[in-house]
């Protein structure tokens, strides 16, 4: 039996495939560092982990609303009054199963056969694969080193096409860390306004940022997009809860109902259970965030400064996320271990072969002579991961 034709665009998540293949390696005994996972290793808050044993106690264990609980929709909107000055209603918010199921919601429901989405590159890795999955094509610009992993307007001015159908924006980005500056996404705003372009702004790392950065919304930045835009956030990041799947979007009532109706097909209402840690994450004390942030900053600093002492190896700093990006370019065409260096791909299986170190290559961010590091794990695994990585550089001829 055939499957689909929608399935030959469609592969597993690279970034779960690495984590997952680092852990089948520990499982065997072998001393592997993992830089791959994308998950704060820090534990749940402990006032989010109370409320959720208290619902269990209470007996909220049933069936909510397929779009989620009004409480929590309600804490949403608060959400984004206090941080962001937006003003949405209930009707306006679906709750999801973390925000990747958001993000898919709303593939499934604004695109037809052949509808264009640009996607900035590098990108996180599901882009591309959702837009096939609901029959979209993405339209990708690159975006490198040089213009500080973010396009300019100009560059998104010359993609938009009749057929395009939206633009996604991810800042703070996975995988460079980069994040626009409001003078950026003004620009990036002038350049929609002109346009029927829908506008997709995945923010999960809005509150993991450094250097007094302040993470701007599009919306915000630009009111005018109010009613094409659509905003998606989560727990998972900002309050160690990935494990927990609750994302949430915001955007147009109509898309939202269409969203929720897809939703109430597919996985009915998210985890009753972890609605109710979620509304305690939102609306509790929030003195975590800064404790988490301060150490992803010594981590980050860390890791960017002995990643550019390695011969061959250039990483920028990111502004925001908990990843580095660094560029490998320098290396392909030396040899190691009996192989070339062709590419992100060849560099992160050598390291993985010689000195047990995964890295996620950055050809599946659409970057091919990258790789990602993940500073969401200990300051011990990073500094045993980068002794590591430079010595199998120093290895190479």
């Amino acid at each position: 039996m055939h499957l689909a034709k929608r399935m030959e665009h469609i592969k597993p998540s690279p970034t779960l495939a690495v984590d997952a293949k680092a852990k089948a390696l520990k499982a065997q005994g072998v001393d592997v560092v993992g830089f791959g996972a994308g998950e704060p290793d820090f534990d749940t808050p402990d006032h989010i982990k109370q409320a959720a044993i208290k619902a269990l106690h209470e007996g909220f264990t049933k069936y909510t609303p397929a779009g989620g609980t009004e409480e929590l929709k309600a804490a949403v909107c608060e959400k984004f009054k206090k941080d962001n000055g937006l003003v949405y209603s209930p009707a306006e918010i679906l709750i999801s199963c973390g925000a990747k199921h958001s993000l898919y919601n709303i593939f499934q429901a604004l695109l037809d056969p052949g509808d264009e989405v640009i996607i900035p590159a590098p990108y996180w890795v599901s882009y591309p694969d959702m837009v096939y999955l609901a029959g979209g094509v993405p339209v990708i610009i690159t975006a490198g080193e040089r213009e500080g992993f973010k396009i300019t307007p100009e560059m998104l001015a010359a993609t938009i096409t009749s057929r395009t159908k939206a633009f996604i924006l991810n800042s703070p980005s996975n995988p460079t860390g980069a994040a626009y500056t409001r003078e950026e996404l003004e620009g990036i705003a002038e350049v929609l306004k002109k346009t029927a372009v829908l506008v997709i702004s995945d923010e999960i790392y809005e509150k993991i940022i450094y250097d007094n950065l302040v993470a701007h919304s599009i919306v915000t930045v630009a009111p005018e997009l109010r009613d094409r835009a659509i905003i998606v956030n989560g727990v998972s990041k900002t309050y160690a809860m990935t494990g927990w799947r609750i994302g949430y979007a915001a955007g147009p009532k109509h898309i939202i109902a269409a969203m929720t109706n897809i939703q109430s097909q597919s996985t009915s209402n998210p985890t009753s259970i972890a609605q109710k840690a979620a509304l305690a994450a939102l609306t509790g004390p929030q003195d975590f965030i800064t404790t988490m942030n301060t150490e992803f900053d010594r981590r980050r600093r860390y890791m960017v400064e002995r990643l550019n002492n390695i011969p061959g190896i250039h990483c920028a700093m990111p502004a925001g996320a908990f990843y580095t990006f660094p560029s490998i370019a320098q290396l392909c065409g030396a040899q190691g271990n009996g192989k070339v260096i062709t590419d992100a791909d060849a560099f992160a299986a050598y390291l993985l072969d010689t000195v047990n170190v995964a890295v996620v290559s950055g050809s599946a961010f659409g970057a091919p002579t990258n790789i990602r590091l993940s500073y969401a794990t200990s300051f011990e695994t990073i500094v045993k991961g980068i002794d590591r990585i430079e010595q199998a550089v120093r290895a190479l001829a």
